[in-house]
């Protein structure tokens, strides 16, 4: 289980999130090897970070996660995903094959993973991307200015040169990713504005494991997932001593996102610190004072309220009725 984790927190960070003033479409696309507990093949669809569409290999059908997906697309496109990421299936499976193959894997738990998607910014940039993974590190990726193939390891220069030749596929991957993924992400857009474009509110939690421990400054249940977390010593920003974890999803479709500073008992109690929430839901930024932080029970009861289910739906998290016809094998 641990290296699906590793797995899955690459493929959700290693590709910058939207910023606040754009949309973003991404799809990933996970095949684990069999005999644990956790599907063998998983389809996760994301607009703006949030899930929207979802397949494993366990149900066998391709469902909506949303209200405003599931009014807008009628059974015969539900279908007709189902069956295309049934095919899609079997070429995962033989692609974590080979990939055990090159790495001389034949025994433990091992991962294939491919994500690609579009961002659309408020001034009309476009982006696309398409990467994939073996076992959580970087294996191959599309150039999107020279239109080939970059392999991150010896183990992926076959797989590079028998993409770079297939010049048809990869002008297809750019269309898509130029073009195709753009209006699919402008049409999800539309379908759920009402939901995609609402402001929430951060709640903030300061608190300590321990009074020897770093102090968290924890913000979660806001949207959009754009925030800024900062800490100041006396009122000057502070650049060192703090850590910026990375943002996770909840399962309401909001998001948290913590700052962890690291500083001795004895400098909390000489100076100032306060930490620093500016989100686009805040008409003007949140300051929490460091002294108003709690140490938690010793029993953890109250780490539910901060944990907010991120890393769950990590774990339990694409086309939207767009059609999967770009794959191939390694």
């Amino acid at each position: 289980m641990e290296q699906i984790v590793k797995s899955l927190i690459y493929l959700a960070f290693t590709v910058p999130l939207a910023s606040a003033a754009s949309h973003s479409l991404r799809y990933i696309f996970t095949a684990v090897t069999p005999g644990i507990n956790f599907p063998e093949f998983t389809v996760v669809g994301l607009v703006d970070g949030g899930q929207f569409v979802y397949y494993d290999s366990n149900i066998r059908k391709f469902i909506p996660k949303t209200d405003w997906i599931e009014k807008n697309e009628d059974k015969e496109c539900w279908d007709a995903e189902t069956q295309d990421h049934l095919r899609v299936q079997e070429i995962f499976k033989a692609n974590l094959a080979t990939g055990m193959m090159r790495f001389n894997h034949t025994e433990g738990v091992h991962t294939v993973q491919a994500m690609y998607g579009c961002e659309l910014i408020d001034d009309g940039t476009k982006r696309g991307y398409h990467q994939e993974s073996y076992d959580g590190e970087d294996f191959i990726s599309l150039d999107m200015n020279t239109l080939t193939w970059t392999a991150a390891n010896t183990k992926a220069f076959t797989t590079k040169q028998k993409w770079d030749s297939d010049v048809s596929r990869t002008n297809r991957w750019k269309n898509y990713l130029e073009n195709e993924c753009i209006e699919w992400l402008q049409k999800y857009v539309e379908y759920g504005r009402s939901t995609l474009e609402r402001k929430v509110s951060p709640e903030v939690f300061l608190f300590q494991k321990n009074s020897s421990s770093p102090v968290v400054c924890h913000a979660t249940g806001f949207f959009p997932k754009a925030v800024m977390i900062s800490w100041q010593k006396n009122g000057e920003d502070l650049e060192e001593d703090a850590e910026l974890r990375e943002l996770l999803p909840n399962q309401d479709g909001t998001f948290q996102k913590r700052s962890i500073l690291t500083v001795s008992s004895e400098e909390l109690n000489k100076h100032n610190y306060t930490c620093v929430i500016q989100h686009s839901s805040l008409e003007k930024e949140m300051v929490l004072p460091v002294t108003d932080h709690r140490v938690l029970p010793r029993d953890g009861e109250s780490v539910g309220i901060v944990v907010h289910g991120g890393m769950a739906v990590l774990l339990l998290v694409m086309i939207g009725c767009a059609g999967v016809f770009i794959w191939k094998k390694m």
